[in-house]
């Protein structure tokens, strides 16, 4: 692992939002794998910041989200599909048939999991960005005792309830969704991390120095060949 430590979040998101519009720039059909939550959104301000000035163009990238509520209207505020479009789509010239999420609503589940794993295999990611949470998961990969291969539907943790639940003031907050699993996470040819805020020191702690178990879903990234980590100073206070 590469381990960036940066003064705060902006520093981080100009730092990371640089990095992809650079592979942007060097590959202009490349395919990401994309984050939500609050860690990514430096990033994606950068990103649009970017586009607006006219140092980037994102008409031919292709996305695939990490993740998405179950049984959440994907027009709802809440639902990862309005985040994204909010946070970074709607703000660039990216093709709505070029981003790409599972669906939470479908009719079949399992069907839907093996088509977006199909997907992703033939895609192949360049970069995938990710957050972690608090008890160290990755997409919606909570603590569990073997890691996870293809997408698949979970229950949350009351941790992550806890976490996110803080966005929903209208309506509950779900408590299953569809995730990417740790084995498509590590497909991806670079993957990159950000983490801010002491509350995300236990779990960085334990993905860099820890040991690989899956109790904590990302300590995996140590063994992927190229993954960059950028943390603030807070973050990384326990390593």
């Amino acid at each position: 692992m590469n381990i960036y430590i940066m003064e705060n979040a902006q520093e981080i998101g100009k730092a990371v939002g640089k990095l992809f519009v650079d592979a942007i720039n060097k590959k202009p059909d490349i395919t990401l794998g994309l984050a939500t939550g609050a860690s990514p959104i430096p990033t994606y301000k950068y990103i649009a910041e970017e586009y607006k000035k006219g140092n980037v163009s994102l008409k031919d990238v292709k996305t695939y989200n990490l993740d998405e509520y179950v049984n959440l209207p994907k027009e709802d505020k809440n639902s990862y599909y309005s985040f994204m479009h909010a946070e970074l789509f709607d703000h660039t010239d990216i093709k709505e048939e070029n981003v790409h999420f599972l669906n939470g609503n479908a009719e079949n589940i399992e069907a839907e999991c093996e088509n977006y794993d199909d997907m992703l295999d033939e895609a192949k990611v360049d970069i995938q960005l990710l957050g972690i949470g608090r008890n160290g998961h990755i997409g919606f990969n909570e603590p569990s005792i073997r890691f996870s291969k293809g997408s698949f539907k979970v229950k949350l943790t009351q941790s992550t309830i806890s976490a996110n639940s803080k966005y929903f003031d209208e309506n509950p907050m779900p408590t299953h969704a569809l995730t990417m699993g740790v084995g498509s996470i590590m497909k991806a040819q670079k993957i990159v991390l950000i983490a801010t805020g002491i509350d995300k020191a236990d779990a960085i702690s334990a993905m860099i120095s820890g040991d690989v178990t899956p109790v904590c879903p990302a300590s995996i990234l140590q063994f992927h060949h190229d993954v960059d980590v950028y943390i603030d100073k807070a973050a990384a206070s326990l390593l």
